[in-house]
């Protein structure tokens, strides 16, 4: 019974990630910078801290609590690499979903 909790559990949390990647990535490539701080800030932090993934949280936190960008283009470069990461674990996920 516990492992198959466990496997609805992570297959829920890589769902949620899956929606977030595809919010954060149409945000980016629409250029609604609003909704793209939204969903890094509130819903993907949110899903970092629950999946345990500490790091990428702090990440995100750290893309808002420390000092301001100089410019529009040092947001982005930080947001795409929060991305990439993102996309990254939610391949990692999927591959040991298959498994």
């Amino acid at each position: 019974m516990l492992h198959c909790n466990m496997n609805d559990s992570t297959e829920s949390l890589r769902l949620i990630l899956d929606d977030i990647v595809g919010s954060l990535t149409y945000s980016r490539r629409s250029g609604d910078l609003g909704r793209l701080a939204l969903v890094t800030y509130c819903d993907l932090r949110r899903w970092a801290r629950t999946a345990h993934r500490q790091a990428l949280a702090d990440r995100t936190d750290a893309l808002f609590l420390n000092a301001p960008f100089a410019d529009q283009n040092g947001f982005l470069r930080e947001v795409d690499a929060l991305i990439s990461e993102a996309q990254e674990t939610l391949r990692v996920m999927t591959a040991e979903a298959t498994k």
